[in-house]
């Protein structure tokens, strides 16, 4: 026996030897068999790294990883908390931005008209969505047909044609030009609920379009090249109008494939509205912008501010991302960056009014689902793995280990001697996921996951509003802090 293991280790060492030569005029900087002999040290092979390796190989690192000691459930006190009724569902989708938005504006409507219930129609504003966002590609396209193919904003454009990821001025943007309606006037569908092909397949053609936009520019430019000068500028105009006609022929094709996954988007409905004793109230005939002029009627645009904590950017600054939008003609995503500390208070004052507010975070970090609880000491990786990590949120944000994934409805705050110790969110992720669909973050994982905030102005200090008369810092498409929360 100890020949054969004696045997097994030198024909190991062998392989890894032979593995690892340097091909002959290699540069320095590769794995030598020098190197590999010596990092290979770090796994020492003892009875608590083979035990470890056994339970890794047949289980899960979160299985392994639960801090015990952390196991009991929190504390689902909260001493401030917003009116809410009923858990929504985004299913297999990206749309958490969609149904944190309208979940806002749903909790607002339920307590002013005392509701037993009710919920907007997300596909509706998803139909729009989407078409918008075709739109803002295309027409994205033709306003960079002077640029070569490489430049790094039409590399862009086609790596992102479309998604079904977005953020706040996107719900603001679309309600203000289409109007709302309640979800039994427009129901989901299955392509609602399940995404990916959908989208896969406009994406693909989008693609499609946006390569015969420049083709037809180019082909266009060069034949106004050959007539006289004086033709110029005739020429040219008539080559604008020909690709906005190209664009309306294709925007029609991607309209007809919405229609067939999601339905024609309603244009007049009869809504019964009920007390929460379900006594009939009111049945009247609604187009989607009586209906939410009478019902919600803000201006979505003006009355809120988004506000960030990006430790990567000076403080006290508003910036500006480009193409942050889903509408070409609406808005670019305006944020305020602020210290996590200013933030609570205005998200303080918010829910003690009773007054929900979208948020975004980092949801996957430290989540434990079953549970519904962001922590911090959820899960301990270091004792399992051995390994310090230790990155803090600025680190984590530039060298993108961490970002705004995820946006819920922040409803909670439970506050403990005048500070907050946790909060609590409204999910879209239905009834059973988290804590009774919703999740309790720590006050310690907010400081560390938590993104973004929008509040409505009535919440926001004097000194904060006043940030929003500087010019924005200008960013880039491709920032980081671009990533739709999904």
């Amino acid at each position: 026996m100890k020949k054969l293991l004696f045997a097994a280790a030198v024909a190991a060492f062998a392989a890894m030897n032979a593995y690892a030569q340097q091909p002959a005029g290699a540069p320095e900087g590769g794995i030598s068999a020098e190197m590999l002999k010596e990092i290979s040290k770090g796994y020492e092979g003892n009875a608590s790294d083979k035990a470890l390796r056994n339970a890794l190989a047949v289980t899960s690192i979160g299985t392994l990883a639960i801090n015990a000691e952390n196991a009991a459930m929190i504390d689902t006190h909260f001493s401030d908390r917003v009116r809410t009724k009923g858990i929504t569902d985004q299913q297999s989708s990206g749309r958490c931005w969609l149904f944190t938005g309208l979940n806002v504006l749903r909790a607002k409507m339920i307590d002013k008209y005392d509701l037993p219930g009710m919920e907007f129609s997300q596909n509706y504003l998803f139909f729009y969505d989407q078409l918008e966002k075709a739109n803002l590609f295309l027409q994205g396209i033709i306003d960079t047909k002077e640029l070569p193919f490489d430049d790094r904003k039409v590399d862009w454009l086609f790596s992102n044609p479309l998604s079904d990821g977005g953020q706040f001025t996107g719900v603001s943007n679309l309600i203000t030009k289409y109007g709302l309606v309640p979800s039994e006037a427009m129901p989901e569908t299955y392509q609602a609920n399940n995404t990916s092909q959908m989208a896969n397949l406009i994406k693909l053609k989008l693609r499609e379009y946006g390569l015969e936009l420049r083709e037809a520019y180019e082909a266009g430019y060069k034949e106004i090249g050959k007539r006289p000068r004086k033709d110029v500028e005739k020429s040219m105009k008539a080559l604008d109008a020909k690709l906005q006609d190209m664009k309306i022929q294709q925007l029609s094709e991607v309209y007809r494939m919405l229609a067939l996954c999601l339905g024609e988007p309603v244009q007049e409905f009869e809504w019964i509205r009920c007390d929460k004793n379900n006594n009939i109230v009111s049945r009247k005939t609604y187009t989607p912008k009586s209906f939410y002029d009478e019902f919600i009627g803000e201006d979505l645009e003006n009355n809120y501010v988004m506000i960030m904590n990006d430790p990567c950017r000076e403080y006290g600054k508003v910036y500006e991302i480009d193409y942050d939008r889903h509408v070409y003609d609406g808005h670019n995503w305006l944020y305020i960056n602020l210290p996590v500390e200013r933030i609570k208070e205005m998200a303080i004052a918010s829910i003690k009014d009773n007054t929900a507010m979208y948020f975004s975070c980092d949801v996957g970090k430290f989540a434990n689902s079953k549970k519904g609880v962001l922590d911090l000491n959820n899960f301990d990786y270091e004792s399992l793995m051995g390994v310090e990590f230790g990155m803090d949120k600025k680190e984590r944000v530039q060298t993108h280990a961490s970002g705004s994934s995820h946006a819920m409805t922040l409803i909670a705050v439970d506050i403990v001697d005048g500070k907050p110790v946790k909060w609590m969110v409204e999910n879209s992720w239905g009834p059973s996921a988290g804590y009774k669909g919703n999740y309790i973050m720590t006050d310690e994982w907010f400081n560390e996951y938590m993104f973004r905030l929008v509040v409505e102005k009535k919440y926001v200090p004097a000194d904060v509003l006043e940030i929003l008369n500087q010019e924005p810092v200008q960013l880039p498409a491709w920032d980081p802090m671009f990533a739709p929360e999904e």
